[in-house]
Parts: structure tokens; C-alpha cells; sequence
């Protein structure tokens, strides 16, 4: 699923899951709360938690354990390295990387090269 832009997410191992602050907005628990057909509050209590540090106070996506990154999404599979929610993501995983290029992409790109293995991953 290569992009115009150049990358493929589906060949990523997910590195952007891994980020602490995946931000949601009242829009996306919304329709995170559509997708697996409970209530807004029930998906808030379920899968969010408040973040508040230097004046900051938002709402993130609580994480689970990742035997590569230690820390991942709590919707991503880590076993298939893929969002369980693609469909129903948040507007921050959608609008990722922001740009034209995933410098984490172009990253991985080289390292499989070097390693002549198209499934090399760094590890943390």
C-alpha cells in the first residue's frame, strides 16, 4: 500500500503507536465508541486516560506492553504489527506524519537494506 508520498505503513512495525501521547478528541472517542458499539463514557473508561503535564490536559489512548517497543497503543495487534482500529483511529494517527515523508520509515528502509533482511526491526 505504498503512498504517493513514498511510504507504506503497512510494512512499519508500528514505531507512531509507540509515541505516549496519542491525543483524541471528543470527535474520535466518538467514533471509537461507535466502532465496538458501546457508549462514549464506557470507551473512555476503557481505553483512555487524562494527561496532564506542564499546563497541558488532554486525553490519550491508554498503552499496553510491546516486547519490541515496551510500550504500544492499546489498539495495536502486536503480533500482526497493525492497528486493530484503522477505520475508527484517531485524527492524529490518521494525519500522520504530517507530511510527505516518515523519516522513521525512510530510516527503516535503510536499515533492512543494510541488514539485507526486508523484516529487520529495530528494537528498543
Amino acid at each position: 500500500m505504498a503512498t504517493a508520498s513514498g511510504f507504506d505503513c503497512s510494512k512499519c512495525p508500528g514505531y507512531c503507536c509507540t509515541y505516549p501521547r496519542i491525543v483524541i478528541s471528543l470527535k474520535d472517542l466518538t467514533r471509537i465508541a461507535r466502532h465496538f458499539e458501546i457508549s462514549e463514557d464506557e470507551a473512555r473508561r476503557q481505553f483512555t486516560k487524562p494527561y496532564k503535564d506542564q499546563g497541558m490536559d488532554e486525553i490519550v489512548l491508554k498503552h499496553q506492553r510491546d516486547s519490541i517497543y515496551a510500550s504500544v497503543c492499546r489498539f495495536f495487534d502486536t503480533a500482526a504489527r497493525r492497528c486493530t482500529i484503522y477505520k475508527a483511529r484517531p485524527k492524529v494517527c490518521r494525519n500522520y506524519p504530517h507530511g510527505k515523508r516518515c523519516g522513521y520509515y525512510e530510516f527503516l528502509q535503510f536499515e533492512r537494506d543494510q541488514q539485507d533482511d526486508p523484516d529487520f526491526i529495530p528494537s528498543a
